[in-house]
């Protein structure tokens, strides 16, 4: 099997990357994250995975919940979970994993500074 953390042109890692930032927000323990996704790449499309898809799947698993949002008081997850960098990337983990296709979910990666950063791998 064939992997790669990025099968895209440097126009789409730039696309992807855009994405992938949460708008700052000061109830929002991080500001961003990085979602890798890994997996046989298909021939005729050239993708593990086409980016619209990824997109869509982000916006439901991770914006719609999380964004703007005081993860204590407002997401239910976080009720008896404390809301640390670990367990957030936990929290976009598990909820991307509902979304995604078996198997491609390789990493997520979530900053709470520029120096401090949390990798989960579903481990």
């Amino acid at each position: 099997m064939q992997q790669s953390k990025w099968p895209w042109s440097q126009l789409q890692r730039q696309w992807l990357s855009s994405i992938l930032s949460l708008v700052e927000s000061p109830t929002l323990v991080c500001q961003h994250f990085e979602v890798t996704v890994h997996g046989e790449i298909d021939p005729v499309t050239g993708m593990v995975m086409n980016l619209t898809d990824l997109k869509k799947h982000m916006e439901e698993a991770i914006m719609k919940p999380l964004d703007h949002k005081n993860l204590d008081l407002d997401v239910p997850y976080f009720t008896d979970t404390v809301s640390t960098t670990e367990n957030v990337a936990v929290y976009i983990w598990e909820n991307l994993q509902k979304l995604l296709p078996v198997g491609v979910l390789y990493k997520v990666k979530v900053y709470e500074t520029d120096n401090n950063s949390v990798v989960y791998k579903g481990q």
